[in-house]
């Protein structure tokens, strides 16, 4: 079903569904239609399952259940407002994406959906499930023709072609990696860098000629393994390898007329493969010849391979510490389509679609002739391309969209014979890369030679002629270096130049070296050329971000990176965009909110990223974020934050915007334990040192405050000396104390020691707001504590002292949770609650005297409610699934009521909510 097609099946579909929605009797008719109409599933009875039982306290029953792709329906009638709370039968109020969570918790792990949708027949709430937070997108029915992709994840399970070259290509490189160290073995110094640098060339070598004798290129099928198997003796296989290589690079005139004819059987490479310097290769054992003939030649078959993938496998065959100390992760297929489809792909596939739709033939064949070349004329710049897997699932995509041109231009036209000009126009040579690794670099040119072998055979059956492969074209479009260094424009004109992506190094500024952080003071620098301030706090990739500005500035090229979700969060947000906004003028195209990273490599790593397209020149196309696979919405504008909201940096400040109390840290103790009191000691302790009970108070940490831990602490701030000197166990603490202070490496620290009875800071007040300094991102609502002298915070919380009920009924309402998820730092997932950046950059309401009221009685009423479960942590009070009725409904009603002390509507989206925030904050620093 093309494109066309399914709009207008979406278009029939709205038309026909417009004035139905009886919960009952529509539900099922109406997804039934819609797969199967809309989204071309044959037989969707067999897709979708209805009326699923799962059991809770009683017997429920899903509405709608799509296995193959994780889909969870829940179905409301068309009179029934989806984001508003419905009363259960246990009498508990559920919104119906609520009511959906509590069966997915009940459900068996491998059933877990992926994706929750409440659907009232006007609109689909569609909840994204790696980000259950996160705001829902929004389809409406009305609008789905012209917004089919949107629910394309309903049937979009992974290709099953995909799959398979998935597994193909990781097998690959476990035969890679098994001659790679059977080869490592034999080498006489194995740890020479020079050794090690031709060992993997030697891999890269024997690689090719394993896909070419697969693929057809060397012309007889088997024929590298049939050389090979002539040697009986393994010695002798070293020195046939380096003829072959020699042979290979040779033309047929160049040839010795009198060689062994198993020899000149191959044909002339070329490409630069086998023309470099004499490499070092070692003497071969029967177990790596056994390996080249039976494991990798005889029992696998390579042109089956995906090119992408197996440039990532083939170059985790070095070590992964190696890959790690570069902070290089590999990229999976999916992943590299959420930055090229926005960037390029999805423009051009819209444009081939329409040009294709032309009536008249001369003008269609002349418009897709001028599109092709269009298509050949696109460059395309990876500045941290490592194997080239961005390079090379940007050539595939391109060759396929020429390939679906020539299809369309050649109809039914056959072309016979080998001495027509190439109908292909897309080249490798259109692809650039920097890479600092000299294995990742010849990786890649194999990898987009393999793709230009494969792509080759497809145009084939196409045009049905024969296309020469070989001899390979030596373009040095990869180049080896440090991409921080280089003038990338010394790598391809900008003038010349279409657009830059790829996925840079992940190193946080804490974990960069010496000479990273130098790189990066390098780079960003201003007007004058002294470094930005911010500089020495960013993340590694930032200074791929101003190097890509630098060279988009006056041109038309457009840009997105893969980066980790750090530099979209917390105080980097200004010292990464700020000096590209303000030097360049760049714009944000299109977002990736953040997603947990997939690939293909075996040695995963557990990263939160986010995408990030940005441009200088104006762009008319659609400003899109995406907060899913392929959930999108389309925007007016996209900050730092990606949010849609105006351009605010919100930087470190010190003092609060608006008039209200300073916020500080708990309390550290730096007593290295002494004047800690844990729950096992406790009770001996007072048994023991009865008089001390009164000095004694509560320590609460994050981990203590929401997981309901018990810890205590010697608070001796009001005793006298002789109070402790006549508590013998008291005193022999603070004696422990003062030695560690004294003995501690900083001076600071050994200052400490002339007041060994108390903490570093001696904070106590009256009544004070508590929030946990970390916490997790799965709680809608950060658990916030309200608490008076009995207790002593630490410095893994951040207390507001001497608060009101009113500060904690502002700073616990989802007004403020929605303004922290956007502007809060991240500690891996979880959210990291910052004074400077989350507390003082927020913009409090000035509410009338009659709401201020209503926001303190909404604050004492989630404090009662919690107080009903005594026995319960707030871990569990806080979790979406086991959260009481009454404490959800408390903070229902204190969300409302501070929505109406900002004068916002009760029913304002997250999104449009922090947007709102934003411009207050705006118009206050302004001030």
């Amino acid at each position: 079903m093309t494109e066309i097609e399914k709009r207008d099946a979406a278009r029939a579909f709205v038309t026909d569904w417009q004035d139905k929605g009886y919960e009952k009797g529509h539900s099922q008719p109406f997804w039934l239609v819609l797969l199967r109409d809309v989204y071309g599933v044959a037989r969707p009875e067999q897709q979708i399952s209805f009326e699923d039982q799962v059991m809770l306290d009683h017997t429920s029953f899903i509405d709608g259940y799509i296995p193959e792709t994780h889909v969870l329906i829940e179905q409301k009638g068309n009179d029934r407002d989806l984001r508003k709370a419905i009363r259960q039968s246990d009498g508990s109020y559920l919104t119906p994406f609520q009511q959906a969570k509590r069966y997915s918790a009940n459900l068996p792990y491998s059933r877990r959906p992926r994706w929750i949708v409440t659907c009232n027949f006007k609109a689909f709430l569609v909840y994204d499930m790696e980000n259950p937070n996160g705001e829902p997108e929004e389809i409406l029915l009305a609008n789905l023709h012209e917004e089919t992709y949107r629910l394309e994840f309903l049937v979009d399970a992974q290709n099953e072609a995909i799959i398979r070259e998935m597994e193909i290509s990781i097998k690959a490189g476990e035969i890679v990696g098994k001659f790679y160290d059977a080869l490592l073995k034999q080498y006489r110094d194995p740890e020479n860098p020079e050794s090690l640098k031709s060992l993997n060339m030697l891999c890269v070598r024997l690689v090719f000629c394993l896909y070419a004798e697969d693929a057809g290129i060397f012309g007889k099928h088997g024929i590298f393994k049939d050389y090979l198997k002539r040697y009986l003796n393994p010695a002798d296989v070293r020195k046939a390898l380096i003829e072959l290589f020699a042979v290979l690079n040779q033309t047929v005139a160049e040839r010795d007329p009198y060689m062994e004819p198993a020899l000149g059987a191959f044909p002339y490479v070329n490409g630069g493969l086998f023309a470099t310097e004499k490499i070092e290769i070692p003497g071969f054992s029967q177990e790596i010849v056994d390996l080249l003939i039976h494991d990798a030649s005889e029992d696998f078959d390579w042109q089956e391979i995906s090119p992408t993938i197996f440039g990532a496998v083939f170059e985790s065959t070095l070590n992964p510490e190696t890959r790690r100390s570069g902070g290089m992760h590999y990229t999976s297929i999916e992943n590299i389509h959420k930055v090229i489809d926005p960037l390029f792909l999805d423009d051009l596939k819209d444009e081939f679609d329409q040009l294709k739709e032309e009536p008249v033939e001369k003008t269609r064949n002349r418009n897709l002739s001028t599109f092709q070349e269009k298509l050949a004329g696109l460059n395309f710049l990876d500045p941290a391309c490592g194997s080239g897997n961005f390079l090379t699932e940007s050539y595939l995509a391109l060759r396929q969209l020429e390939n679906d041109v020539l299809k369309v231009l050649l109809g039914d036209q056959i072309r016979i014979g080998s001495d027509l000009h190439s109908p292909i126009k897309v080249s490798i040579h259109q692809f650039y890369g920097i890479e600092i690794n000299d294995f990742a670099v010849s990786v890649g040119k194999t990898a987009l030679w393999i793709a230009e072998a494969q792509m080759m055979k497809k145009t084939e059956d196409i045009v049905h002629m024969h296309l020469d492969f070989l001899p390979l074209k030596s373009y040095a479009n990869i180049i080896e270096g440090n991409a921080l260094q280089i003038a990338w424009e010394t790598v391809v004109p900008p003038t010349e130049l279409d657009f830059v992506m790829g996925n840079p190094p992940f190193v946080g500024y804490s974990l960069q070296s010496k000479a990273q952080k130098n790189d990066l003071l390098a780079v960003y620098v201003d007007e004058a050329g002294k470094p930005y301030k911010s500089a020495g706090k960013i993340d590694f990739v930032a200074g791929w971000y101003f190097k890509a500005a630098q060279l988009m500035d006056g041109t038309g090229i457009r840009t997105a990176f893969v980066s980790t979700n750090s530099i979209t969060q917390g105080e980097q947000v200004a010292g990464v965009f700020k000096p590209l906004y303000e030097c360049f003028g760049i714009h944000f195209d299109f977002a990736y909110r953040t997603f947990k990273w997939a690939s293909e490599a075996s040695d995963q790593a557990a990263v939160h990223c986010v995408i990030v397209g940005f441009s200088q020149a104006p762009n008319p196309a659609d400003k899109r974020i995406y907060s899913g696979e392929a959930i999108s919405n389309k925007v007016e504008q996209i900050n730092s934050y990606l949010v849609e909201a105006p351009v605010v940096f919100i930087e470190n400040i010190k003092k609060p915007l608006c008039d209200v109390p300073e916020m500080t840290t708990g309390n550290r103790p730096a007593d290295g334990g002494h004047l800690l009191i844990f729950a096992d000691d406790y009770e001996s302790f007072i048994k023991k040192e009865p008089k001390a009970k009164k000095f004694i108070k509560k320590f609460v940490g994050a981990a203590e405050f929401i997981n309901n831990k018990k810890r205590w602490c010697l608070w001796l701030v009001d005793a006298s000396p002789a109070e402790i000197r006549s508590m013998p166990l008291v005193k022999e603490r603070v004696e422990r104390c003062r030695l560690d202070r004294l003995n501690a490496p900083d001076v600071g620290r050994q200052k400490l020691a002339e007041k060994p009875a108390f903490f570093r800071e001696i904070k106590n007040p009256k009544s004070y707001v508590l929030v946990p300094s970390t916490s997790s991102e799965n709680r809608r609502y950060i658990p916030i504590g309200f608490l008076d002298d009995t207790s002593i915070p630490s410095n893994s919380t951040i207390i507001l002292p001497d608060a009101t009920l009113y500060h904690f009924g502002i700073l616990t309402s989802n007004v403020h949770m929605a303004w922290m998820r956007v502007v809060a730092g991240r500690l891996k997932s979880d959210y990291r609650y910052s004074i400077n950046i989350v507390y003082n950059n927020f913009p409090w309401p000035s509410p009338t005297v009659a709401q201020q009221a209503l926001i303190e009685k909404t604050a004492q009423a989630i404090l009662d409610a919690r107080a009903l479960y005594p026995d319960c942590s707030l871990a569990d009070l806080y979790d979406e699934i086991t959260m009481p009725k009454e404490l959800r409904r408390a903070h229902q009603a204190n969300d409302k009521a501070v929505l109406a002390a900002y004068g916002f509507d009760k029913n304002i989206r997250e999104s449009q909510c922090v947007a709102e925030l934003m411009r207050l904050n705006q118009a206050l620093t302004e001030k």
